[in-house]
């Protein structure tokens, strides 16, 4: 194996998100702009000379392309071990659980998690630490630093390796080995799950569910464990073999994008039960007959019935939310005696509280729930973590969220997202509500007074390093609560997400249409932001 150097100059928007690098397939295609942003990986990261590593993705259009790079330059960086899964694929949980189980210096995730793919579509880099969770913002500013100075890459001149094929070989000094994407995962999740009651379920003839995964990374893992390793009939799921363009899906596991999965359950004779999973697999969309289920209240629940899942019946550290996750789950702590940690929105927030053994199970509104058992997010696990809830119970989904609002009451909550909207209009309507907050406090709108209003910060329990400008939030009295956010998982535009809660004890009203009982505070939402004078927006894009 040659090793050449190839001389370069810096990109200069090669800042990582909350997410990784995330930017239009045609971006990445550019000469030289995924090997300057894979080359700072390496250049931040002495401990993958010689060290071990994994990379995968979620099969998206230039998945492949970019995987050869990534293993010619991990040969060339001195790497001594990558790690790849099979056909170029491994979801973002089986990338933390691989990590985790082999004992690895980090890893690359390759997607654009629920955004669209294709030629025309998004890509994206992710680095995982070697607790196999998101990178923490130190590791990705020194990346960041590295992108801005880099003069070269170096790259192995060689031919590619069969990505379809599980075995092993070499790249000069570095091995490589082909793994079953889907074995290491399955296995951990036969530790926490009880699968012979599981499978009792599915195969009981009267239990019917759909599984979507959007033609997206999840369907091989959705045919190995519920078909294969459960005995589910096949015609529960849909979506299962991977495509570049995810067959022309917006892979977001919700009530506007899960279109094919909402129709069915909410047709003439749905199933029973009914879930969907994102792009790169961490997220989760549930559902009952004609009944949705909000992320908010799914984390809650599956705190809330812990107890009745092998994995957790010795019971829980802690809770986590984002901060704009509803307080539904504080409740749930509440209860159990045990604290609920509010953190800004961003996977890699629950990592330190997680490696502490602070925390259980942690959630986010933006269909996102997970545990001690990696350090990302994980959609088939909540499905797991449903199924098993279900088949202890004997109770349908609407039961199990009903009861649960009438011991604990209910938040009703909503996400308003206004995709696509012009960046400078977005920054403007944060910068006016912030200059508004100081005179916000006792101020009524109809039935709601202000209590409080502030920009979310977050302080470390740990190293007290401090996250500012998460969320403008405007607290009333009594629980309600609206929240403004930019997103940072898009490519195009600005995304403004507005969150809007209220919540009801249990001797109120439980059982309202949730836009309908929130109605007089979206329009307060709209009055407080002037989201429709300053975004041109009529109607949000995305309701959840």
């Amino acid at each position: 194996m040659q090793t050449i150097t190839i001389q370069t100059v810096p990109f200069t928007d090669q800042r990582p998100g909350t997410s990784g690098l995330r930017k239009k397939v045609q971006q990445f295609q550019q000469p030289h702009y995924l090997e300057n942003f894979i080359q700072s990986i390496f250049n931040s990261r002495p401990d993958l000379k010689g060290g071990s590593m994994v990379v995968g993705g979620d099969g998206r259009f230039y998945n492949r392309q970019a995987l050869q790079i990534i293993i010619r330059m991990a040969a060339a960086n001195g790497v001594k071990k990558i790690m790849v899964g099979k056909n170029g694929i491994l979801s973002t949980p089986a990338t933390s659980c691989v990590i985790r189980k082999h004992r690895l210096n980090g890893g690359i995730i390759l997607s654009a998690s629920h955004n669209p793919g294709g030629p025309e579509g998004d890509f994206g880099v992710k680095f995982n630490a070697e607790n196999g969770g998101p990178a923490p913002a130190a590791i990705t500013e020194a990346i960041h630093r590295e992108s801005l100075k880099i003069s070269h890459y170096r790259i192995a001149d060689s031919a590619d390796i069969d990505l379809d094929t599980i075995g092993t070989g070499t790249l000069g000094k570095m091995a490589w080995e082909i793994i079953d994407p889907v074995s290491d995962y399955l296995e951990l999740m036969e530790e926490l799950f009880d699968f012979d009651r599981i499978a009792e379920l599915l195969k009981s003839g009267s239990f019917r569910m759909v599984f979507d995964a959007m033609n997206a990374v999840n369907g091989p893992y959705a045919a190995t464990i519920f078909n294969q390793r459960l005995g589910a009939p096949a015609t529960m799921l849909q979506g299962c073999t991977p495509l570049e363009d995810f067959g022309g899906l917006h892979p977001d596991p919700n009530l506007e994008y899960a279109k094919n999965l909402v129709r069915i359950m909410f047709g003439d004779t749905p199933p029973d039960f009914g879930a969907a999973s994102d792009g790169d697999g961490d997220r989760n969309m549930i559902l009952g007959n004609r009944f949705f289920v909000t992320p908010s209240d799914s984390v809650a629940i599956l705190a809330a019935n812990a107890h009745l899942v092998p994995g957790y019946r010795q019971g829980l550290s802690g809770l986590a939310r984002s901060m704009p996750t509803s307080a539904a789950l504080d409740r749930v702590a509440e209860k159990l005696d045990i604290t609920c940690y509010e953190t800004p929105t961003g996977w890699k927030f629950f990592g330190d509280l997680l490696d502490a053994g602070k925390v259980s199970i942690c959630g986010e509104e933006s269909f996102g729930t997970g545990s001690d058992h990696i350090r990302e997010k994980d959609g088939l696990w909540a499905v797991l973590f449903w199924l098993n809830i279900i088949a202890a119970t004997g109770k349908s989904v609407q039961e199990i969220v009903e009861s649960h609002w009438e011991q604990f009451g209910r938040n009703y909550y909503t996400r308003h997202d206004y995709e696509g909207i012009d960046i400078e209009a977005a920054n403007k309507l944060i910068a006016d509500l912030r200059a508004s907050f100081p005179r916000l406090p006792g101020t009524v709108y109809g039935s709601y007074t202000v209590k409080h209003a502030d920009d979310f910060s977050y302080i470390d329990p740990f190293d007290g390093s401090i996250t500012e400008h998460q969320g403008m939030r405007i607290l009333f009295a009594r629980g309600s609560r609206i929240v403004f956010r930019l997103s940072g998982t898009g490519t195009q535009g600005a995304t403004l997400r507005v969150y809007i809660e209220k919540y009801q004890d249990r001797n109120g009203n439980l059982f309202e249409e949730t836009q309908q009982a929130l109605e007089e505070l979206i329009t307060i939402a709209d009055e407080l932001a002037g989201i429709r004078e300053k975004t041109g927006r009529n109607r949000p894009s995305v309701i959840t």
